[in-house]
């Protein structure tokens, strides 16, 4: 369930939302799409549905992804899931917004590397922190190309 989540949110999803508004309203701006879909489903929505698990059951981070099962932790990840809350109401937003999606892009990729870079050093992972791993950091690397394309043609 959890694979099948990230791999909707995280490609499916964003891809199919690419290829739609592309063919069915024309509009050729594919670097703009990449962004506006990218961070609506990969920052957006799949922060928004993170922070609620981690708010309503810490456990799940804390056991299934982290393998920690001391109940110390779970207010720190509950804090971990109010912060992913706020930066997926971002970029939800940005459908309302398009003028947000660079500044939700910029606090999703940086936050996406950092956790990415965070599961990579971190020598006993298991089949869930790998997937979070390629996943972070997949998004992080999408997220960049789409800020690089926007820096070099504001600079043009």
């Amino acid at each position: 369930m959890y694979l099948a989540m990230l791999l909707l949110l995280m490609l499916v999803l964003p891809v199919v939302s690419v290829v739609l508004e592309a063919a069915v309203f024309g509009s050729a701006d594919l670097p703009f799409l990449i962004g506006k879909w990218f961070v609506f489903w990969g920052v957006g929505l799949r922060l928004l549905l993170a922070g609620i698990k981690q708010a309503a059951q810490p456990s799940f981070t804390a056991e299934k992804i982290f393998g920690i099962s001391d109940a110390k932790v779970l207010p720190l990840v509950q804090e971990i899931g109010f912060g992913n809350l706020a930066i997926g109401l971002l970029g939800i937003a940005t459908i309302l917004q398009p003028a947000w999606i660079a500044p939700a892009a910029v606090v999703g990729c940086v936050f996406f590397a950092l956790a990415g870079f965070g599961h990579l050093g971190r020598s006993a992972r298991n089949r869930k922190e790998n997937v979070a791993m390629v996943s972070d950091l997949g998004l992080s690397l999408v997220l960049a190309v789409y800020l690089a394309m926007q820096f070099f043609r504001a600079a043009a």
